[in-house]
C-alpha cells in the first residue's frame, strides 16, 4: 500500500478553509502557490488544477480539454473493468453529458499527495446533481434528478491524468431516475465466463485467526490509525472498533445514498454487509493524509473489496457469486477519533456482478 503524505501550509487551498470556485477563479493566473513543472501556467496548485479542470470539462463543457489533461495512454478504473486512453474519456464524457443536463457538482474537498517529481496524487470528493434528459443505455429520458457523491482519484504528472479511479453511487442514481437497479442488472451481460477468482485472500493458512492489528493514535499516525481501523473492522471482523475509534456524534455517508447516525446505524451498516459477503476482504491500495491537530486531520483510503455472496441481505437471496469491487473512504479525524466519514462503491456494478447473464468470451 502506498501513502501519501502532505502537510498544506497557508498558501496551498484546502478545503479546511472552504474556498469556492470563484476563490480558485480569482487565483488563476497569480503565480504559483507551490512547484508545478510542467502544468499550464494558469493553475497555482494541485487542488487549484484538479479542481478548475473538472469544473471546465464538465460545466463549462470544455470537453477538448481532456486532450490537453489526459495522457494519451490513460488508464481509468471502476467496477465494471478498465479503460484504456483518452479517446475512451472524451467518448464517456461526451454521452454522459448527452444524457444529463443541469449538471452541477460542488467540489467537497481535495486530499492530496506527492510533488511534481514523483507525480501528485489528488482523491476529489465531489457533491453532484443532474436531470436525464437524453437517451442512456438504460433507456430513454426520465425527466428525473438525482443527486450523488462522487470521488475521482487520479495520479498526475505534467498537467495530464495518466491513471484515474472512479467512485460513484450508480444504484441511488438509478432509483432516483425512477429504475429499478436489480432489473437493470439481470438485464446485463458479462463477458469473460464465471466470476471467479480463486479463493478469497482474507485469513491466513490453515485455521490460523485473522490479524489482530495495534491501533496508532489517530494524530500520530492518521494513515496508520485508519488503515488497522479498516483492517480490524472488516477483515477480522472487530465490530467493536466502532465504539473505541469513532466519536459519539459520527456522521457517516454510505452507498444508497445513506447519511448515517452513531454508532447504532454504523455499526448495522457494517455488519449487514459482512453478513451477506462472510468472506468479505477489504485491502488498502493507497492513502493520502493532510491536516494538523488543530484543524483535525483528513486521511482518503482507496481500497478493493472482494467476496462470496452466501447470505441474505439487502442484496436478496445469495447467489454464491463473487463480488470484485473498488472503493474509496474519506475520514475526518478529530481529538483522535473518527468524526465524519464518506465510503463510496458502486452497488449497481455490485448487483450486476451478483445478477447479470454471464457469457464465455469469443
Amino acid at each position: 500500500m502506498t501513502v501519501e503524505r502532505s502537510r498544506t501550509g497557508p498558501a496551498i487551498f484546502d478545503f479546511a478553509d472552504h474556498p469556492d470556485i470563484s476563490d480558485f477563479e480569482q487565483a488563476a493566473g497569480t503565480g504559483r502557490r507551490q512547484p508545478l513543472a510542467g502544468f499550464d501556467a494558469g493553475y497555482t496548485d494541485i487542488v487549484d488544477y484538479i479542481v478548475r479542470c473538472t469544473h471546465k470539462i464538465w460545466e463549462e463543457k470544455a470537453i477538448g480539454l481532456i486532450y490537453t489533461h489526459y495522457a494519451h495512454n490513460v488508464i481509468l478504473h471502476t467496477s465494471f473493468g478498465v479503460t484504456y486512453g483518452r479517446e475512451a474519456v472524451v467518448r464517456n464524457t461526451l454521452q454522459s453529458q448527452a444524457g444529463f443536463t443541469s449538471g452541477r457538482g460542488y467540489a467537497d474537498d481535495v486530499i492530496w499527495g506527492g510533488d511534481e517529481t514523483r507525480g501528485f496524487y489528488t482523491s476529489h470528493r465531489v457533491r453532484g446533481s443532474s436531470v436525464n434528459t437524453g437517451p442512456t443505455l438504460h433507456g430513454p429520458p426520465t425527466f428525473r434528478r438525482s443527486a450523488r457523491w462522487g470521488i475521482a482519484d487520479c495520479f498526475i504528472r505534467e498537467n495530464r491524468i495518466v491513471e484515474e479511479w472512479l467512485f460513484h453511487d450508480g444504484a441511488s442514481s438509478l432509483r432516483q431516475m425512477g429504475y429499478d437497479p436489480v432489473v437493470l442488472a439481470k438485464r446485463a451481460v458479462l463477458r469473460g465466463g464465471p466470476h471467479t477468482r480463486g479463493e478469497v485472500d482474507r485469513l491466513p493458512t490453515g485455521q490460523q485467526a485473522p490479524a489482530f492489528l495495534d491501533v496508532p493514535g489517530g494524530e500520530a499516525d492518521p494513515p496508520g490509525f485508519i488503515a488497522a481501523l479498516l483492517h480490524n473492522l472488516w477483515n477480522a471482523r472487530l465490530v467493536n472498533m466502532v465504539r473505541d475509534h469513532y466519536a459519539p456524534g459520527l456522521v457517516a455517508y454510505v452507498p444508497g445514498e445513506r447519511k448515517l447516525y452513531g454508532y447504532g446505524e454504523y455499526e448495522n451498516f457494517v455488519i449487514t454487509l459482512l453478513a451477506s459477503f462472510p468472506d468479505l476482504a477489504l485491502t488498502a491500495d493507497h492513502q493520502c493524509v493532510l491536516g494538523d491537530e488543530r484543524r483535525g486531520f483528513r486521511v482518503a483510503t482507496r481500497f478493493t473489496l472482494q467476496g462470496t455472496h452466501e447470505g441474505y441481505g439487502p442484496y436478496g437471496a445469495p447467489t454464491g457469486r463473487r463480488v470484485f469491487l473498488i472503493g474509496a473512504s474519506h475520514h475526518v479525524i478529530q481529538g483522535g477519533r473518527v468524526t465524519r466519514e464518506w465510503t463510496l462503491f458502486d452497488e449497481f456494478a455490485l448487483l450486476t456482478q451478483l445478477h447479470a447473464r454471464q457469457e464465455a468470451q469469443q
